[in-house]
């Protein structure tokens, strides 16, 4: 059975578009792409560089999979990322009629959430997820994320698209690993860890005007 990881660069308020480049992705008027750049330490490309160790599929959305395919083929056998992602699977969930023209692609027609929970009953290197904002929101709905690994940068972006979405499934996470850049990104490792299972501060006793207060909420919604 196969893994996927989530590697994903996020501002603090959670907005993941165009961290590269403003051209990258502007799309609904998007214009602070980029915002990564700036940022960049070598404790930076060392925790990248741990993501990309171990042998991986790329698993990736429409929009990220035509990103990489116009620049990474081109960056040259020198480049050890581009290396790596050349000769990785890249699986892409996309229902474009436009040809997948990156070497070592392959198609995932229909229900993206039902063919990547077969993809993750598999034999075959862990599932690795870059960008793709819009695919993460089915992975998420559908509970199919075994382990994040964030990039957080000390920066608000506003309107954008972002990680978590209100469809996400609720769930519990273990922090196992986190660093901090000399540039203030923190640098975080989740994984899976059950259910979110709440408690309360609330007194055991709860006086009156709590309970005025439990009742206007309820009449409010």
């Amino acid at each position: 059975m196969r893994k996927l990881v989530t590697a994903a660069f996020v501002s603090l308020d959670g907005v993941m578009q165009a961290p590269g480049a403003p051209e990258e992705d502007p799309t609904g008027g998007f214009k602070l792409g980029g915002w990564t750049v700036n940022y960049w330490d070598e404790p930076m490309g060392e925790f990248m560089d741990g993501i990309f160790t171990d042998p991986f599929a790329l698993l990736l959305g429409r929009k990220t999979y035509e990103i990489f395919a116009a620049h990474w083929p081109f960056v040259g056998q020198d480049d050890p990322i581009g290396k790596v992602f050349n000769a990785a699977t890249k699986y892409v969930a996309t229902t474009s009629q436009e040809p997948l023209t990156w070497e070592n692609s392959v198609l995932l027609r229909g229900d993206a959430a039902a063919e990547i929970a077969r993809l993750k009953q598999e034999d075959g290197p862990d599932l690795l997820t870059q960008g793709s904002s819009g695919l993460l929101q089915a992975l998420l709905a559908h509970d199919l994320i075994d382990e994040l690994r964030l990039l957080t940068f000390p920066l608000i972006l506003g309107p954008g698209k972002r990680l978590f979405g209100t469809g996400a499934t609720p769930a519990a996470l273990k922090l196992t690993a986190s660093s901090v850049s000399t540039t203030g990104v923190t640098m975080s490792v989740y994984q899976r860890a059950g259910e979110v299972k709440p408690g309360s501060f609330a007194m055991q006793d709860p006086s009156q005007a709590e309970l005025a207060r439990r009742e206007r909420m309820k009449r409010e919604g």
